[in-house]
């Protein structure tokens, strides 16, 4: 990729309760020269801002329509009810949906929970935003079931949550317009969010390594000034010293100091 085809800026999409933080660090340090720009769109909007060609790629929850939608699931998420500290429900570690049936379980227009059938007792009203069903729990009014990083969002001293085990989950993925070949900054950022390393095929190429120089033969390996005798330490090549040619080695032919033989008594003949 040249420098005239980069684009000014990465446009990344994403929910709310998803933190893409971790994300944004490793694309800031391999793409330095990319500013990656983020826009936070509700649930309801964020596929609409992907096919306008607003956004390159969204964090998103499932389902996603892929007739024109491409997607990589990433996770589930827990699913939590959100009820006031002094609640009954605060005292248990986990519920299920049957805990739920004398409460009012409020039901907001941004809901993200595909339910089969709704747990609790009917809401009079449907709330427009999960921020507005908070504000109802706060004031003692009904309970709230939402996905945990929404608890979190939301998160209020006066509230609490705890884990629902038989309530449906969501599910957050990656997603961005089907295109054919797949633009380059978001195959990279496919790469990030899967896990790929900064040296994968894919993706913008990294520079190759350059060959290392041949290193020149020294005199030892080539053996020169003395022939193949210098390659196994003695031999014709390096004559002995005149204190290693009179030495005799244990079971071989050398003479004594001086290159006699050994001193003693001549051996008597029979």
């Amino acid at each position: 990729m040249t420098g005239s085809e980069v684009p000014h800026a990465f446009r990344l999409a994403y929910v709310p309760g998803v933190t893409p933080a971790k994300w944004v660090r490793i694309w800031n340090e391999r793409l330095p020269d990319v500013p990656l720009t983020l826009a936070q769109v509700s649930s309801a909007e964020v596929f609409g801002v992907l096919r306008a060609g607003d956004a390159d790629a969204g964090f998103v929850r499932l389902p996603v329509d892929r007739t024109d939608l491409s997607a990589i699931p990433l996770y589930t998420e827990t699913t939590v009810v959100v009820v006031p500290k002094d609640h009954l429900v605060a005292a248990a570690e986990e519920v299920t949906t049957a805990d739920l049936a004398d409460e009012v379980v409020w039901h907001p227009l941004d809901d993200t929970l595909d339910w089969e059938k709704l747990p609790g007792q009917p809401a009079i009203e449907r709330p427009a935003t999960t921020a507005d069903a908070i504000e109802l729990v706060a004031a003692g009014v009904g309970v709230l079931v939402v996905p945990q990083s929404l608890a979190r969002l939301h998160h209020r001293r006066d509230l609490t949550y705890r884990p629902v085990s038989d309530a449906p989950t969501s599910r957050v993925a990656l997603s961005w317009p089907q295109e054919e070949p797949t633009p380059d900054l978001v195959e990279e950022f496919i790469g990030i969010v899967r896990g790929r390393t900064v040296n994968s095929t894919r993706g913008r190429q990294q520079t190759p390594p350059q060959p290392k120089a041949k290193r020149k033969p020294s005199e030892k390996a080539t053996g020169k000034g003395g022939g193949a005798g210098a390659r196994r330490g003695t031999g014709a090549g390096k004559p002995a010293s005149g204190k290693t040619a009179g030495k005799n080695t244990r079971g071989g032919s050398g003479g004594a100091k001086g290159g006699g033989a050994k001193g003693g008594k001549p051996r008597r003949r029979p």
